[in-house]
Parts: structure tokens; sequence; C-alpha cells
């Protein structure tokens, strides 16, 4: 059972990271009224993200951030999703947000995943 407890955890932290790609596109398609600039971002925001997790954060990082500096790296890269949607207008989305991901940060440190 504590196992699949875990296991879960895993999935919404996996879920969160899906989640701060969304965010940072649904802001892009909020910030202006022309379709170019909504485009570009929509696909730009996530693209930087992208690369900011795929150089620091996933398990097979280049450079992977430890310690300290995971815990950094985590809080901006789950606050820039938090911000993506309270700036888009999603105030209740991002509190939300907020709250899965210090509930999943506890959990990982308790547990420690």
């Amino acid at each position: 059972m504590f196992a699949a407890l875990k296991s879960v955890n895993m999935l919404l932290m996996f879920l969160l990271e899906l989640a701060v790609y969304f965010s940072a596109g649904y802001w892009g398609f909020t910030v202006s009224d022309k379709w170019l600039v909504k485009v570009l971002l929509v696909v730009a925001a996530p693209a930087a993200l992208i690369t900011v997790w795929a150089l620091f954060g996933s398990p097979k990082a280049p450079y992977p951030a430890e310690g300290g500096m995971r815990v950094v790296l985590e809080v901006l890269w789950f606050g820039a999703g938090i911000a993506a949607l309270a700036a888009a207008g999603k105030p209740s989305w991002a509190a939300a947000f907020a709250g899965l991901f210090v509930l999943n940060a506890t959990l990982r440190v308790v547990w420690h995943q």
C-alpha cells in the first residue's frame, strides 16, 4: 500500500511537470489579441521551459541540479507554472497548482523520493 502511494506521488510530480508546460502555453495564448504573438508565445514559452528542464531537472540531465540547487530549480520551475496561471487570469487554478506542488514536494522529502 505504501509503495502504491509513493508511486502515485511520483505520478503527481510528472503531471505537475506537464502542467507547467500547459500553464506556460495557456499564458502565451492569453497575452495578446494578435494571433502571431499568441502562436509564437504558445510555442516559445513551453520550449524555453522544456530546455531548462532537459538541461537541469530531468533524470538524464547533462547538468543535474542537486541539493539546494535542486530546491531552487523546482521552486522556480513550478513557480513559473503558478505565475503563468495567475498572469493568465486564473488565480484559483494557480492556487490549486501551488497547493498540489507543496503537497507533492513535502511528501517527496518525507518519503525520500
